[in-house]
């Protein structure tokens, strides 16, 4: 195509029609003339006609108007979205005598949010309030009455963006709060300032503006005046009074665990609710909206990627001066900002996947060009160029209603030098020179140079004097930013699955049905032989007797019982059973052999047809018959002596003992006796991770998902090998599906954080630990609430025996008895706030979780993990996807939101502490890592386990870093750890147990027995005592005390009994010379394994001893068969059988 006939749209016109307006109140009557004027911006669109309207009949106005709107131009797309369309509602006064001109009076206003044709509406109709103006007929309204209204659609041809650039672009909602806690140097008493707050945006790919938030006023704390949560308009215009609000839109209120910014600390709570309750503020309130084309959205997400935090500039500026001179104001606008702070905004959530909104109480810290840089790695911010913004706005709204178009000059100034990227050090100093000339803008102007940039000779870090007040005081900001969409969108749970599905087909537990033509003959053989034993049966029962007898058999006889046969399937109906039976088949046979499926049309074809099927029917009747009469009859098939869970057991205890091959054996013998168990097929694989069988490994675990789809611990595993295979791509895949299948799982998200600090993506690590350690804290309360209330259950049950003991001997006595049940409400008092007010919300799916809420992470959407804390009154994130670790209290006044008070209590009951959990998300994943056999993932574990403040060198750190050590055969290392781990806890028993392994895997039997001793006097038990008394033991063995090792043997099978654990008391029996004894062992080890060839020995040693020369014979050919490599033993047998004279066939 030509660049000639490629056609660029042209500006796309807005239509504005104000329809209609009713229950106006005009000045002197309920009737009143009325017209609407119409503004957008610092542009009015125009005037309708006057209309009459009164209180039965609305004003019919259809007046309409447009705005034009560029295609592709990002900054008109963004002043629609910021900016609200302002309708003034004007009354038309009747003209009195000598009057030249017609008098008018303002009643009201309204806004109109253009928001919805932003988002791709073409058609948007408002019904709107009629906000009256100061002084206005309309405020004497009474509240029951009908409030004054205008209908109002706004419309376009065509959408505003087409599909890619909907789709490419992004709205940025910006919600300034609030300022807190700010410094105590400023007072309601005396002159007022204003304040102001900037943050730079990205317009472009390579250019950034800033946005301003000007008008906040200091206010008294909530208890005093209760704080407006309505949000106002960015840039209202010439809207007045409550005009300035935006319809419908309200400051949302979180919990503090659900916040993503600072002070959510326990020890920070205290001094924000005081803050938003007593202290003086300066709302803002303000919401502004940026549109930001696809560029923009790229550079926007590259710079959090470089540097999270963003910031956020805080000012105080002088009163605007309206009824000042030019010269004055002009004076006082130059270097006028002072306490100039800045908070530093953790950007990093909005790159989790899924999220869309980050909302929290931040920092204020003192401002310098020096801190910004090292924070944020910007040389200067815009705080200059903001305050003169700031206070051209506050100028021209003052001294006006409808603003001036002499302030725009100024404006486009301002905006072109931050363009220009001037620093805010020479914009200091430049308006220290201008505003010298004047001695109000002299001090503010050297206040500010002192404050802001401070000073850097003789290599001194810059001081800000005025904005250290900030962190004197723990002033903090509240900020809300959310997205239409996420930066980083979060692979919903179907799409993870149909990956998984594609990286692993699954595997249906029975094969499909075919319905060919061998299979229709296979089926009617099947039938036949079915029908033929039923008759054989039947036949058995009748005749069975006589057919007992050893009576030569005429045939007459057999004659006379084949008729008794037949008339007795007939009369019973077991002959016509017997053909339904086998109908299907047949008719199975006539579809897919002969491809019969209608009727035949001709008599004598049917005939022939039928002739046909009956011979070859027959046939395969004799076939059938022929099979399965020709079978002898064969014995069942025995149950096995063990089962699963036996096995599994050996194949451990194979593994302790290094005994690889038997441990596969086993494996696979629980596999072949259920294919279709994914639990055993997961099982085999982390046994070959642990011989290091990667490839193996990762066959096992494709089998246990293709079985299971949703098998959690086989979808870490296979990610966990796909990472070590370098398959980065495929392993993320695997462990986000593991988060879908479970989101509640600490697991799955702590193997996930895992994996992103493997591949080095910090984000994404942080957002995952953040919601293991929320699912970790909300276990904890779950686990206090649950203890709590079993303890108030036994309480109650408690206290009703004792009523009922104490008040059945003496119904009538009130003396002593009187006091219990007063008492009893007492102890109980403190547990019904607690119980109503429940201190955790945790976001999960329809609640959001770290899946809806970061979805929340999953903030996420999805349901709460505590349904019982839909009372607690706080609101929920609706957009978000991942949720936030912590507890959750009720403190509906720390955001200025009114709470219902409480009848029951005149104060609120003590906060609960919170409660810490028992082991960190490091160490829950170390555990089942370390159970797993995944050393890398285990080494990375234990690194962040070190670090966690909870964490550190403890004792079980120490131990599951000697248990690695091991894993690795690694024994110096593990021994140095558990001599550390027994500095912490001298009576761990499993710190003693693992240090006997290093011992005994090293050859020191003296000092492993004495380890093991020890660990077996322990009150408590190791976690595995089945490996410490099969070593134990066999050390005794060794040590020749026979006595000792027959006993901790027979500890070992009352445990669970092995086959090793049973040779051992037979070995014991044997050289303690109790033969009977050990025949009886090695008889059970025999059942438990018979190709073990050392227990063929000793049972061929024990048959020599007791002169059963055939069972000594079978028991030695036996014990060569399954391969005896003990020569020693061997030996041994040779020289048993030369003293007996029997038990060697070969002599």
């Amino acid at each position: 195509m030509d660049q000639d006939s490629i056609q660029t749209r042209p500006p796309e016109p807005i239509t504005i029609t104000v329809l209609r307006a009713r229950n106006l109140k005009g000045t002197k009557a309920d009737s009143v003339q009325v017209m609407v004027k119409v503004e957008f911006g610092e542009k009015t669109l125009g005037d309708s006609p006057k209309v009459e309207c009164t209180p039965e009949t609305p004003a019919e106005l259809n007046f309409s108007t447009t705005i034009n709107c560029t295609y592709d131009d990002p900054l008109a797309l963004d002043e629609i979205a910021h900016k609200p369309v302002v309708l003034t509602v004007i009354e038309g006064l009747p003209k009195e005598k000598k009057q030249k001109e017609e008098k008018t009076a303002l009643l009201g206003q309204c806004t109109v949010d253009l928001l919805p044709l932003v988002k791709g509406e073409v058609k948007h109709k408002y019904t709107l309030v009629v906000n009256p103006l100061p002084g206005s007929p309309l405020e004497g309204i009474p509240p029951e009455h009908a409030k004054p209204e205008l209908d109002v659609v706004i419309s376009v041809n065509e959408p505003l963006m087409d599909s890619p650039q909907a789709s490419s672009g992004n709205l940025m909602t910006i919600t300034m709060e609030s300022l807190l806690s700010p410094p105590e140097s400023w007072t309601l008493a005396g002159s007022q300032y204003c304040y102001a707050a900037a943050l730079p945006i990205p317009v472009t790919a390579d250019k950034e503006a800033p946005i301003i938030f000007a008008g906040g006023a200091l206010k008294p704390g909530a208890d005093k005046e209760i704080p407006n949560k309505q949000k106002k308009w960015a840039m209202p215009g010439s809207a007045q009074a409550n005009a300035v609000y935006i319809p419908d839109s309200y400051i949302s209120s979180d919990s503090i665990e659900d916040e993503d910014g600072e002070l959510r600390a326990k020890e920070d709570r205290d001094h924000r609710m005081i803050s938003e309750s007593e202290k003086l503020r300066v709302p803002w309130n303000t919401e502004r909206r940026c549109y930001m084309e696809n560029s923009a959205v790229k550079s926007f997400q590259d710079k959090i990627a470089k540097c999270r935090y963003w910031p956020v500039e805080v000012m105080r500026l002088p009163p605007p001066a309206a009824n000042k001179g030019k010269k004055h104001a002009a004076s006082e606008e130059e270097g006028s900002i002072s306490y100039h702070g800045v908070a530093y905004i953790n950007l990093a959530p909005l790159l989790y996947p899924g999220v869309k909104r980050i909302r929290g109480a931040y920092k204020v810290h003192a401002y310098t060009d020096h801190a910004l840089h090292e924070k944020t790695k910007r040389k200067t911010g815009y705080g200059e160029e903001a305050g003169r913004i700031a206070f051209n706005i506050l100028n021209r709204n003052s001294a006006s209603p409808f603003p001036k178009k002499a302030g725009k000059e100024k404006d486009e100034k301002k905006e072109k030098e931050v363009k220009k990227g001037r620093s805010s050090s020479v914009a200091h100093h430049e308006d220290h020179s201008v505003s010298s000339k004047s001695d109000m803008g002299s001090h503010m102007a050297s206040q500010t140079i002192k404050s802001d940039t401070g000073s850097e000779v003789d290599g001194q870090a810059p001081v800000n004097v005025e904005g250290q007040q900030y962190v004197d005081s723990k002033s903090y900001i509240m900020l809300e930013i959310s997205l239409t969409s996420p930066l980083i969108p979060k692979r919903p749970p179907e799409e993870l699955a149909r990956r998984v599905a594609e990286y692993i087909p699954p595997r249906p537990l029975f094969p499909k049905r075919t319905d060919g033509a061998q299979r229709s003959v296979e089926d009617f053989h099947n039938q036949v032989a079915s029908v033929a034993n039923l008759i054989l049966d039947e036949f058995r029962d009748q005749f069975g007797d006589e057919l007992k007898m050893d009576e030569p058999q005429s045939n007459e006889s057999m004659e006379t019982r084949r008729q008794k046969l037949i008339y007795e399937l007939n009369s019973s109906g077991k002959y016509f059973a017997f053909k339904e039976q086998l109908k299907h088949a047949v008719v199975k046979i006539v579809r897919e052999k002969y491809l019969k499926t209608t009727t035949f049309d001709n008599r004598q074809e049917l005939q022939t047809f039928l002739s046909e099927l009956y011979v070859y029917l027959i046939d395969q009747m004799h076939v059938a018959l022929g099979r399965s009469l020709a079978l002898e009859d064969q014995p069942p098939v025995p149950t096995p002596l063990t089962d699963s869970a036996q096995l599994k057991h050996f194949a451990r205890e194979a593994e302790v003992n290094e005994n690889f091959e038997l441990a596969t054996k086993y494996y696979q013998e629980r596999i072949a006796r259920n294919k279709n168990d994914p639990t055993n097929w997961f099982e085999y694989g982390t046994f070959c991770l642990y011989i290091n069988d990667i490839t193996k490994a990762e066959e096992c675990f494709k089998e246990c998902i293709a079985i299971d789809q949703k098998h959690l611990q086989g979808l870490l595993l296979y990610g966990v090998v796909c990472t070590l295979l370098e398959k980065h791509e495929a392993a993320e895949t695997f462990f986000e599906a593991a988060t879908c299948v479970d989101p509640k799982s600490i697991l799955a998200w702590t193997m996930l954080g895992l994996f992103y600090d493997t591949v080095n993506n910090e984000i994404g690590a942080e957002m995952a630990y953040i919601e293991a350690n929320k699912l970790n804290q909300a276990a904890a309360w779950s686990a206090v609430r649950q203890q709590r209330d079993e303890e108030m259950a036994k309480d109650k049950k408690d206290m009703d025996v004792t009523g009922e003991e104490l008040e059945a001997p003496h119904p009538g006595d009130q003396g002593g008895l009187a006091p219990p049940p007063a008492a009893a409400p007492e102890t109980k008092q403190p547990s019904p706030p607690s119980s109503e007010k429940p201190p955790t919300s945790a976001r999960s799916g329809g609640g959001r979780s770290m899946s809806d809420r970061r979805q929340s992470a999953t903030r996420r959407s999805e349901p709460h993990l505590h349904p019982d804390n839909s009372g607690t009154g706080s609101k929920l994130k609706s957009d978000s996807s991942m949720s936030r670790p912590g507890s959750q209290l009720k403190l509906g006044s720390q955001r200025g939101t009114p709470q219902p008070a409480d009848d029951t209590q005149e104060e609120p009951p003590p906060r609960e502490p919170t409660p810490i959990p028992k082991s960190s998300v490091y160490m829950q994943a170390i555990d089942w890592l370390l159970e797993v056999k995944a050393v890398p993932f285990t080494e990375r574990a234990l690194a962040h386990e070190l670090l966690t403040p909870t964490g550190g060198p403890t004792s079980n750190y120490h131990i599951c870093y000697a248990r690695l050590k091991l894993q690795k055969k690694e024994f110096n290392d593990a021994e140095e750890s558990l001599t550390e781990a027994l500095q912490f806890d001298h009576q761990n028993p499993d710190a003693w147990a693992l240090l006997g392994h290093v011992k005994y895997m090293t050859g020191d039997t003296t000092n492993a027995r004495d380890c093991y001793e020890r660990t077996v006097s322990f009150v408590s038990d190791a976690s595995e005592m089945h490996s410490i008394y099969l070593r134990l033991a066999s050390i005794y063995l060794q040590d020749r005390k026979f006595e000792d090792a027959k006993n901790t043997f027979l500890l070992a099978c009352k445990r669970s009994p092995s086959c090793v654990s049973w040779l051992g008391v037979g070995i014991a029996c044997y050289r303690l010379d109790e033969l009977s004894e050990a025949e009886d062992a090695l008889s059970e080890a025999n059942i438990l394994n018979n190709t073990d060839p050392e227990v063929w020995a000793y049972l061929s040693l024990v048959c020599l001893k007791t002169g059963r020369q055939l069972e000594a014979e079978q028991a030695y050919k036996y014990a060569l068969k399954v391969n005896l490599q003990d020569q020693e033993l061997l030996a041994e047998i040779h020289e048993v059988q030369q003293a007996v004279g029997f038990g060697n066939p070969e002599f």
